[in-house]
């Protein structure tokens, strides 16, 4: 068990970093996207390629930080019937969901993305504007990292649940609030 409790930090301590990371792509979004707009209205200048980057850093912000969402538990959940739950209650949701619902869908989002992806990197595919973003393959890629990092984070859910039902304390979880004890 003392394995399991070090693979769920493991895996938490990868999903802090990158969506913490992560998180600066929001910046950069803010400021590329008031770029493109103050140079088009006060200067009559725009570039596509510009334009596309922060729709770029948008969607990688979402992409990069899904893992981090639900570490923080910060993702949609209908809480009607979780929030009254025992620990005990709650790790049953928490493993049959993910084992049944997300790790399914992961895996065939990977599986599908795969080819998609692959074949973008062959083709060293680029924007279909003139002046677009060169490397398309990048931003496809990324649907990979989302399924890496929200399947990590997935199999962390996993060892917690299990560590509850074994009667476990898990290791502390971080929430938006901050660590929790």
């Amino acid at each position: 068990m003392d394995t399991l409790v070090r693979a769920v930090s493991a895996i938490e301590a990868i999903n802090r970093v990158v969506g913490k990371g992560t998180a600066w792509l929001t910046l950069a979004t803010v400021l590329i996207c008031a770029t493109v707009v103050l140079l088009r209205y006060m200067f009559g200048i725009g570039y596509v390629w510009m334009q596309e980057l922060y729709v770029w850093t948008h969607a990688m912000t979402f992409l990069l930080a899904s893992g981090f969402a639900y570490l923080l538990n910060a993702h949609v959940r209908v809480d009607i019937f979780y929030a009254g739950m025992s620990q005990r209650g709650r790790a049953w949701v928490d493993l049959c969901g993910v084992v049944f619902l997300l790790m399914p869908w992961l895996a065939l989002l990977g599986w599908t993305a795969w080819t998609y992806v692959s074949y973008s990197w062959l083709t060293n595919e680029r924007s279909v504007q003139n002046d677009g973003m060169p490397a398309v393959y990048v931003l496809k890629a990324t649907m990979l990292g989302f399924v890496a990092l929200l399947g990590l984070q997935g199999l962390a859910w996993i060892g917690r649940s299990v560590l509850v039902l074994a009667g476990r304390q898990p290791p502390p979880a971080e929430t938006l609030t901050g660590p929790a004890g």
